[in-house]
């Protein structure tokens, strides 16, 4: 089963970074493929092309992993596939465009250009498209409205099978994602029937989140803003007054799902392009949760007939306490155990990488009957790859903690006297071996090292050696 992700907007394009992250760490999702689609007109937006950029490297590293029945290794498990380039649904007509242009204004009739400023304002009309619709949903709904006439949601249409699932990623307060939602559900559930695979993707099941206001923006260097956020509020009200009628009001959706926070972390204002760069904030992995979630609901409950959910389901997602700054244990058990193993062992794998590989080297775990030499280190699996990989998460971790309702589930400082004091809130156990900290996690890899399959290439050895090794000690330790 494959799973379709549209992305769309800012918010899109953070929450499959989010996912990627961890599917990176190995939590589990119940599917075999994931295949995200952005749809954003700002093709330069920091936040896209960051995503991007990860995507690149998680798939690199997943392509080079064949699990095998001598694999138990979770790390980059499932597969993240590029349907088209850069995994982008390209927009046609908007670059270096204007909005009065795009929409053919001039060439317009007294009548109808009247009309058309009793729809958007003056200023709705000089808007440069480039960097997106800047907060304005009435200007998205017409320039998105074209994304079926794309090469990419023809390859999208081609490769669907009966079984695949679609989730569709959108924020409700800003002008991409506001507008793009509906529309795109809309074409999914009356699909040109004279299209391939169409029926399959008429009653397709269809799982969506709407994500709705999160953090602030300042206020622009220029005072001339563009974007207000004392906006935010009012334009979702209005967004779930049209989805209550509109799409969960007549079925359209399998799953919808809800996301707010009432804690609002302030943003410096940008209009999109290579500024617009948000830190990771939680809810965007909270949002990626929604998508394990849906992967999770067996088909029978989520059947559809004639473009029409028969049975659906609709979830917010609960907290166990409200912390502004957030550990694993404000989550509750079910949020919990999905995640504290998997991101306990990846953070453990990242942290030794850059705290103790340099000394750890000269060890016997690296000299085996197919050794781990500096070919491996200075190749471009480990080297570039490998350390990319960590270095984003990492960040990725840095930057949830950093906001002021913060996720910090783990000291990322260095703490050698204290390796597996890491995750917050948990003090780890006792191991009946002489050995400590780094000391411990060097043992370990020496006394697994040898039960490794040689069948195995270098690199699944490596990341099977590191997989086993830290899922030994966080078991042994009792940190997850």
């Amino acid at each position: 089963m494959k799973t379709y992700i549209f992305g769309i907007g800012g918010t899109g394009a953070r929450v499959m970074k989010s996912l990627a992250m961890l599917l990176a760490t190995g939590v589990e999702i119940k599917t075999d493929e994931i295949v995200p689609i952005f749809i954003d007109p700002d093709a330069s937006a920091a936040d896209l092309t960051r995503t991007i950029s990860f995507l690149q490297e998680y798939k690199y590293i997943n392509e080079h992993l064949h699990f095998t029945r001598d694999m138990k290794n979770r790390f980059f498990k499932t597969a993240i596939s590029e349907l088209v380039p850069g995994y982008r649904l390209e927009l046609s007509n908007i670059r270096n465009d204007r909005f009065r242009k795009y929409m053919g204004f001039d060439s317009l009739d007294i009548a109808n250009q009247a009309l058309a400023y009793m729809l958007f304002s003056e200023k709705n009309l000089d808007s440069d498209m480039e960097v997106g619709f800047k907060g304005n949903p009435n200007i998205g709904s017409v320039v998105l409205n074209q994304f079926t006439q794309s090469e990419a949601f023809n390859e999208f249409v081609s490769s669907f099978r009966s079984g695949d699932r679609i989730f569709i990623i959108s924020s409700i307060f800003g002008g991409t994602g506001a507008s793009g939602f509906p529309l795109l559900l809309k074409n999914l559930r009356s699909i040109d029937s004279a299209l391939p695979n169409a029926g399959n993707i008429k009653d397709a099941s269809i799982g969506a989140i709407t994500v709705l206001p999160y953090f602030n923006l300042a206020q622009s260097q220029d005072g001339l803003d563009n974007i207000d956020c004392s906006t935010f509020i009012s334009k979702s009200k209005a967004a779930l007054e049209y989805y209550a009628k509109n799409l969960s009001g007549n079925n359209s959706l399998n799953a919808f799902y809800y996301l707010a926070d009432n804690i609002y972390d302030m943003y410096a204002y940008s209009e999109g392009g290579v500024t617009q760069k948000n830190k990771a904030h939680v809810i965007e992995m909270l949002a990626a949760l929604a998508i394990v979630d849906f992967c999770q609901i067996s088909d029978e409950r989520l059947q559809s007939s004639r473009g029409k959910a028969l049975t659906p389901i609709y979830k917010e997602f609960g907290m166990k306490s409200d912390d502004e700054n957030m550990i694993f244990s404000s989550f509750y058990d079910e949020t919990r155990n999905s995640i504290q193993r998997p991101m306990t062992e990846f953070t453990l794998f990242c942290k030794f990488l850059n705290e103790h590989l340099s000394i750890s080297k000269s060890l016997k775990w690296t000299k085996g009957k197919r050794p781990f030499d500096d070919n491996f280190f200075n190749g471009s699996f480990f080297n570039s790859h490998i350390e990319k990989i960590k270095e984003y998460y990492l960040q990725w971790l840095d930057e949830m903690s950093s906001n002021h309702r913060g996720f910090s589930p783990f000291h990322l400082e260095e703490m050698r006297k204290d390796v597996f004091g890491l995750v917050k809130g948990v003090k780890p156990g006792k191991v009946i071996n002489y050995r400590s900290n780094y000391d411990l996690f060097d043992y370990y890899l020496c006394d697994i090292e040898p039960g490794i399959s040689n069948n195995l290439s270098v690199e699944e050895r490596f990341i099977e050696l590191f997989y086993r090794t830290v899922n030994k000690l966080v078991t042994d330790k009792k940190i997850a």
